[in-house]
């Protein structure tokens, strides 16, 4: 029986390509995102190239009431999800205080509440059944704190730190739960968070190799995976923590300036 993946954001970038990494190992697939064409599209694809099954449902995780409606849909459908892939999520550039209190509370619902509610939906499921995997796409932007992208970087912070108690709380129940923490990324996220001339987006890596790394932290049960990022910035993000704190602050604020 092909096992089928449920994940958000699909239609593009990082989310997309795990799809397409499921897909070609047979596995069958619920698709969710906005943009209803882009899904449809991807559907043939997957299905024509690889056949197997995939289910669209366009939804807009910035709705409170979307994890619901995703999770009765494939209950309704009879669609058993061994796979909760959590990738949708959005950032945006400016001092806080200056950015819409609109576009960050839909950050906050997307990245944050959108996530924890699926995984409050079908985790209890896949531990009763005792299997399953969790993906959550977090950053390594939540190993910091981030100065004009204040926002951003706590809700990637609360993934991190969310998935990671998740994971030793359903230890030696058959359900693993695994956070990948990309770096910077060739995705749309540079262009709609406003980054596109930060220095952070210079050398950014493909989202098929991040996909890559984070299916198979996945399947093996890791607890956290890195990928995407230089070895050079490796080191100071190991090192983060030992650096005084308004020096570390001043740092990642120039590196999210566009200007």
């Amino acid at each position: 029986m092909a096992k089928a993946a449920l994940i958000t954001g699909a239609s593009s970038g990082i989310g997309r390509c795990l799809a397409q990494i499921h897909a070609r190992k047979g596995g069958d697939l619920v698709l969710v995102a906005r943009s209803g064409d882009k899904l449809n599209a991807l559907k043939e694809e997957l299905e024509a190239k690889h056949k197997v099954s995939a289910h669209v449902l366009v939804e807009d995780l910035a709705d409170a009431g979307a994890p619901q409606r995703i999770f009765d849909a494939t209950e309704k459908a009879g669609l058993q999800i061994d796979y909760l892939i959590n990738n949708a999520g959005f950032g945006g550039q400016g001092l806080f205080h200056e950015r819409a209190w609109a576009d960050d509370r839909s950050m906050i619902e997307v990245n944050v509440i959108a996530l924890t509610a699926l995984t409050r939906l079908y985790l209890p499921v896949m531990v009763a059944r005792g299997s399953g995997r969790v993906l959550n796409v977090s950053s390594t932007a939540g190993e910091l704190p981030g100065p004009l992208q204040a926002v951003y970087f706590a809700t990637k912070a609360f993934v991190t730190s969310f998935s990671n108690a998740l994971w030793e709380e359903v230890r030696g129940t058959g359900v693993t739960v695994t956070a990948l923490l990309p770096g910077a990324t060739e995705t749309g996220f540079a262009q709609t968070s406003g980054m596109e001339s930060s220095p952070l987006f210079q050398g950014a890596v493909s989202p098929m190799s991040v996909a890559k790394a984070g299916y198979t932290a996945m399947m093996r049960g890791k607890l956290n995976v890195i990928a995407g990022v230089p070895f050079a910035r490796r080191i100071v993000y190991a090192m983060a923590s030992l650096l005084p704190k308004k020096m570390l602050l001043k740092q990642v604020r120039k590196v999210q300036e566009t200007s």
